[in-house]
């Protein structure tokens, strides 16, 4: 009794010992890899820096006016087209002048005020103001022609109070319905505060993807591999360190990010456990590396692997939410979405860092991701197993 559990505990420190062997292996052999060391740098620092540098805000767009009135309210209305949404880009002679503008993407609106604005607005007949914009980037078109349509209609209602002889004090005794708005977790809505996690995000997914992948591939390269599948190791201890090392480094990286770049340099706050959000980070990462092995049986050097990679990314990452609403896209792809892991690993991520969210609130998107995470890494492990065992 006694001899069969030293056995057994001789067997167990014996695997212990060999997948720790085989982990140090594999994160030596990954520091040795100038190629993924440069990506992880990349992917993790400069990628997410520059995402919180990008902004979906209207910012300093630029608006040229043909003023066929040329009177103090043309010129009023004029300069309410200020930053920090517009700034003021000059005045061409004619529509068409206007409209050359707009085609060589050197201004954003044009403003056409048309002749006699100030002696109809005086008189209280109805003026009609041509707005032009640039709509090919659709969220700044949108943006710029609400803006617009906003500082115009608030233009015409002042002249009409105006005209009425109403002041300021007078209006505080209308009945009226005042609009306050509350925003909540992102008050100041900083584009800073989403890009990078959602950039974040994204580059786990890209790199929980690659790694194992790029490992198991990098095997077969080398011709290493068949020297493992010789050795006493079982497809398990093979397995298991390529998974084991790379999350490691994931871990790292995005503790990095975190830290480093959303933290220090744009003041993102994290409001929630970083406690839970490594181990959500962990749970995903071993989700995902199922589908990376899957791709190291089927690829036969790195660059299968990327070309692979691409065919499972895409649909993950469109599917996320991280590109487009949820409530933006069609019926059956919102179904879908519920299929990407991304999906309930954003909405945990969010939930975590900028609403302070626990389990209790999460439980169901950690439940989709466990069910996913199980049904993507058993089929990566039973078909490496078949590959290589």
């Amino acid at each position: 009794m006694n001899t069969h559990t030293e056995e057994n505990r001789a067997r167990l420190q014996l695997w212990w010992s060999r997948l720790a062997a085989m982990t140090a292996k594999e994160l030596i052999q990954f520091g040795r890899d100038t190629l993924l060391l440069f990506a992880i740098i990349y992917l993790f620092v400069f990628d997410t820096y520059m995402a919180g540098n990008v902004s979906m805000q209207l910012n300093n767009a630029v608006v040229v006016v043909h003023d066929a009135d040329h009177s103090a309210a043309s010129r009023e209305l004029t300069y309410l087209f200020r930053p920090p949404h517009f700034k003021l880009g000059g005045e061409v002679l004619d529509n068409r002048a206007g409209q050359r503008l707009l085609d060589q993407g050197k201004a954003l609106v044009v403003l056409d005020i048309p002749p006699d604005f100030g002696h109809d607005i005086k008189k209280g007949k109805p003026v009609a103001v041509q707005v032009q914009v640039d709509a090919s980037n659709t969220v700044l078109g949108s943006l710029a022609s609400s803006y617009a349509a906003q500082i115009i209609g608030q233009y015409g209602f002042d002249q009409a109070l105006a005209r009425l002889g109403v002041s300021e004090r007078a209006m505080q005794n209308v009945p009226m319905i005042r609009d306050e708005h509350r925003v909540w977790y992102n008050p100041n809505q900083e584009d800073a505060w989403f890009m990078p996690i959602a950039e974040l995000l994204t580059v786990i997914t890209i790199m929980a993807i690659m790694l194992p992948a790029a490992a198991a591939v990098r095997e077969k390269e080398r011709g290493t591999i068949e020297q493992l599948l010789v050795s006493p190791l079982t497809p398990i201890q093979i397995l298991l360190p390529k998974m084991i090392s790379m999350t490691l480094v994931i871990l790292l990286g995005t503790a990095v990010s975190l830290f480093a770049i959303m933290h220090l340099i744009f003041h993102v706050p994290m409001k929630g456990s970083l406690v839970l959000f490594f181990a959500v980070t962990t749970l995903y990462t071993f989700t995902t590396a199922g589908l990376g092995l899957y791709i190291a049986t089927l690829s036969r050097n790195l660059a299968q692997v990327a070309m692979l990679a691409i065919l499972v990314l895409m649909p993950m990452i469109f599917l996320s939410g991280a590109w487009t609403p949820p409530e933006a896209m069609p019926a059956g792809m919102r179904e879908a979405m519920f299929l990407s892991p991304l999906y309930h690993f954003i909405e945990m991520g969010y939930g975590i860092l900028l609403k302070g969210a626990g389990l209790d609130v999460l439980w169901d998107s950690l439940l989709s991701l466990v069910l996913l995470g199980i049904v993507i890494f058993s089929f990566g492990v039973w078909r490496f197993k078949r590959q290589f065992g």
